[in-house]
């Protein structure tokens, strides 16, 4: 499912004291089964993009085109499209209230209207795709629930859905570093074996850094940076001017080069510095 883009503008509290635009003639194309890491300082639009994409917010101005259908359409069908575009707000847990596990995930494949052997079906699925085990949750509480096996409920609630696009609103934040690899590791598997496009906004430039296949960087409703991790990354300069950062390992290595030694330029996760200065100790000029 591609997502196109085309000079989007939203301003909020139009004509009162409070008026502010949060995006600015915004252009993206998402092509199908990517990974976006979409990152920006707070206020700078990010937040604001992603509820424009299955129609929680409407455009000031400006086209969203989900397969070819505009959003801005009128008459078109928003609930079609919820289906297809699934969004986990940050804290997604509090928005957990069934008596069971297994109901909760299943709210959302009823309210379809589908029958209740497809429901359990994706009940099933959803709740496994997550990394937990249906026969030993799917009947407690979901208040019962640690914070990070919570927030796989939340998400698994949206998977039910079978959506073809899957929006995260940083959705490790709060946990403790164990619940945060747990949930990106089942959100880079989820990438991998269903093949669904994954937009991931997250303040965590290693997490980003190791996650994602494309960065999309906000700033003051614009788009400053378009690109793979390795090229935004170069940028430290301008991105730490707008409030944001680099990974550590990326200013390790720097350090490195500034001090002489013949490192690679765009490393930006542990895995390709250590294999850069493995080559390098060995005697690899082309470290």
């Amino acid at each position: 499912m591609s997502i196109l883009i085309e000079k989007l503008n939203h301003v909020y509290d139009i004509g009162s004291p409070y008026e502010t635009s949060a995006l600015k003639d915004v252009s993206v194309q998402i092509n199908e089964g990517e990974f976006i890491g979409l990152i920006g300082h707070t206020g700078s639009g990010k937040s604001t993009l992603i509820q424009h994409l299955n129609g929680l917010l409407k455009p000031t101005s400006g086209k969203i085109l989900i397969n070819g259908l505009d959003l801005t359409q009128k008459g078109i069908k928003l609930n079609e499209i919820r289906k297809k575009v699934g969004l986990v707000f940050q804290y997604p847990e509090y928005q957990l209230f069934e008596e069971t596990v297994a109901m909760d995930v299943a709210f959302g494949p009823t309210n379809l209207g589908l029958d209740e052997s497809e429901v359990s079906k994706r009940v099933k699925e959803a709740i496994e795709l997550v990394g937990l085990k249906y026969e030993e949750i799917k009947d407690k509480s979901p208040f019962e629930l640690s914070g990070g096996q919570k927030r796989r409920v939340a998400i698994a609630g949206v998977l039910s859905m079978n959506p073809e696009v899957l929006i995260l609103d940083e959705p490790t934040a709060g946990l403790d570093p164990r619940g945060r690899d747990e949930i990106l590791g089942q959100i880079k598997k989820l990438h991998i074996e269903k093949k669904i496009t994954v937009i991931l906004v997250s303040h965590s430039m290693e997490d980003i850094a190791k996650m994602a296949d494309r960065l999309i960087v906000m700033d003051k409703g614009q788009v400053a940076l378009d690109g793979p991790p390795q090229e935004v990354f170069l940028h430290d300069d301008m991105l730490e001017s707008i409030g944001l950062g680099v990974p550590q390992i990326t200013k390790l290595t720097r350090a490195m080069r500034d001090k002489g030694h013949n490192i690679a330029q765009g490393i930006v996760t542990v895995d390709e510095a250590k294999e850069a200065i493995l080559a390098l100790v060995k005697g690899d000029t082309n470290a």
